[in-house]
């Protein structure tokens, strides 16, 4: 067993202090004061300047995308994927209702509208067999190949998982169902820059993805976000209409088609670029901070969350289940009141006022975790370095 106060204690000798301790900080140990200056002595603070292709060149090269674009925030590079990989106005994105509102807020100024299904216990992701169940019993697909709700009658253009706390969702069997219902898989791994899903990088697997750099992800850059793309002339297109589409000319403004101001600035970039340096570390000692966890909550009413067996995961934010609501309720009320920041996980989209006219099939594992789920601090710990 382990009480509230127990568990406070056993935080404040994990992160050695009594003093308030955050859900998640960021950590400025590197080149991040050298390169900033460098940008504001250079005077590219903006969207041009070094730092921006460098950046993007660094996550190409640990996540193994085959183009990555750098982006003003982790919404924005959600929208352009989705845009990218065909949806459109009146069209129907196939989601979770456990997610932050981010995934949502993207569909909806699009035009698109979201369909929840649920998400399995495994991953705390989208689970394929409830995306399969859903379009078994709502789908179609008609003599040309694309896939339609049976009683509105619009497109079923995408399904979007989103890789919850940092453990990848069920990414072979998501793929499976969508290729057999003609529909784009767009993954959203805001949270999971450092998870690896059967040795391969999240964000990797759909053709686009989207990634984000907020303050309280394993790296920031204060805002920021990132489309990853499986193919150079996917890159060189996405780079194009995040840029406003303009055409290249030594003068003149021409735009050739419609387009987004979506471009990271320089001086963000700049923190990005150390920040990457630092990743390997951040996920490292996140690692070790999971075990420690783990191994405190064994005999506890408390389940700690651990990553899938198929995946090796950045646990960007750590998670307990409660034995029920009322548990759940008081592990946070005293855990807050002596300064240790938890917080319940998201309340479902559905019940959020602009989406509870949304379509959806069965979500009782969502509610069944929305009524347990609590966050743990999950700030990396210097030190924390052996797993």
């Amino acid at each position: 067993m382990s009480s509230p106060k127990e568990l406070v204690e056993f935080i404040q000798n994990v992160y050695s202090t009594k003093e308030f301790i955050p859900l998640h900080a960021p950590a400025f140990n590197g080149n991040e004061k050298a390169y900033v200056n460098n940008t504001l002595d250079s005077t590219f603070v903006s969207s041009v300047g070094k730092y921006v292709q460098q950046f993007e060149q660094q996550v190409e090269h640990y996540t193994g995308a085959a183009k990555a674009v750098a982006m003003v925030n982790g919404t924005a590079a959600l929208h352009t994927a989705l845009y990218m990989a065909g949806v459109r106005a009146g069209d129907l994105v196939i989601t979770q209702a456990l997610t932050f509102v981010a995934t949502c807020n993207a569909l909806y100024h699009m035009g698109a509208e979201p369909v929840f299904v649920d998400v399995s216990k495994k991953s705390l992701g989208l689970c394929p067999m409830a995306v399969e169940a859903y379009l078994d019993e709502y789908a179609f697909i008609n003599t040309e190949g694309v896939c339609l709700h049976k009683k509105t009658q619009q497109v079923i253009r995408a399904v979007v998982p989103m890789h919850t706390f940092g453990h990848p969702a069920e990414l072979d069997e998501l793929l499976t169902v969508c290729n057999k219902w003609h529909i784009a898989l767009v993954e959203d791994a805001a949270e999971s820059l450092g998870s690896f899903y059967k040795g391969r990088h999240t964000g990797t697997h759909s053709r686009y993805a989207a990634i984000s750099f907020n303050g309280n992800k394993i790296i920031t850059t204060g805002g920021g976000g990132m489309v990853l793309c499986q193919s150079d002339s996917d890159g060189q297109h996405t780079k194009h209409i995040t840029t406003t589409a303009k055409v290249p000319h030594p003068y003149e403004f021409y735009h050739d088609e419609p387009g987004f101001n979506y471009r990271l600035p320089n001086l963000n970039a700049a923190l990005g670029c150390a920040q990457m340096e630092s990743l390997p570390m951040f996920v490292q000692q996140k690692r070790a901070l999971a075990t420690r966890y783990q191994s405190y909550f064994t005999d506890s009413q408390y389940q700690f969350v651990v990553e899938p067996e198929y995946a090796q995961s950045n646990y960007w934010l750590n998670a307990l289940i409660c034995t029920d609501k009322s548990e759940r309720e008081k592990l946070i009320l005293e855990t807050n009141r002596q300064g240790v920041m938890t917080r319940p996980v998201w309340q479902l989209m559905h019940r959020l006022p602009m989406f509870t006219s949304a379509l959806r099939g069965d979500l009782s594992t969502s509610e069944w975790l929305e009524q347990r789920l609590v966050n743990i601090p999950s700030s990396p710990i210097a030190g924390e370095n052996n797993a």
